[in-house]
């Protein structure tokens, strides 16, 4: 059976690398170790639920880096266009909890971008102190690049699954989303925040 496949030694690395992508601070390595894992599935631990989702998360992001590096993007860049898509006028410091990193480290991808000339800084109408981040007509070309980069990703993805299939899988992860978002959301995220690559998912505009 599948679950009793011998384990190879870089699947424990993949569990904690996985669940460390999604941002996850809780999670230990120490918990997803063979011993304490093997009760959680009838089908053994690389059928564990939480294990999936984390590794398909983290190799559709590996992907799209691919994928996008060949326009010249980094992942960072990738990242900041997207959110400011669909966040536009976010401050410096809405963009780096979205980010999930410090303001000083959301403040330099900006000046980067901004060097590129994909970012532009505008006071705030009411506090002159906070700057607001728009994209530039430039910088939404290259985001209508990265949506059709990511929707062939996506279709590539679930090249295997029929069109019943994709629809089930979409409403089983909308409910799943529906039901975790109340126990840790930030009062930074929307019920619009998606992650980065769904978000260059949605980037093409009629």
């Amino acid at each position: 059976m599948r679950g009793n496949r011998p384990r190879r030694n870089c699947e424990l690395d993949e569990y904690s690398h996985g669940y460390s992508n999604l941002g996850s601070s809780f999670w230990r390595p120490s918990d997803f170790s063979p011993s304490r894992t093997a009760h959680m599935h009838p089908h053994g631990d690389r059928r564990y639920i939480g294990y999936l989702i984390s590794d398909v998360a983290r190799l559709m992001r590996a992907s799209f880096d691919r994928r996008v590096r060949q326009i010249g993007l980094t992942r960072a860049q990738w990242q900041v266009l997207s959110l400011l898509h669909h966040r536009p006028g976010a401050s410096q410091t809405e963009l780096a909890e979205m980010l999930e990193v410090e303001r000083a480290t959301a403040g330099r991808m900006v000046d980067r971008l901004e060097r590129k000339h994909w970012v532009e800084r505008r006071a705030d109408a009411t506090d002159r102190r906070i700057n607001r981040l728009y994209l530039t007509t430039e910088a939404r070309d290259v985001q209508s690049d990265m949506g059709r980069i990511a929707e062939n990703m996506m279709d590539d993805a679930m090249a295997s699954l029929a069109e019943g299939e994709r629809e089930l899988l979409a409403d089983i992860m909308e409910r799943m989303k529906a039901q975790l978002q109340p126990m840790g959301q930030r009062p930074a995220e929307s019920d619009g925040a998606l992650a980065p690559v769904a978000l260059a998912a949605t980037a093409v505009t009629p």
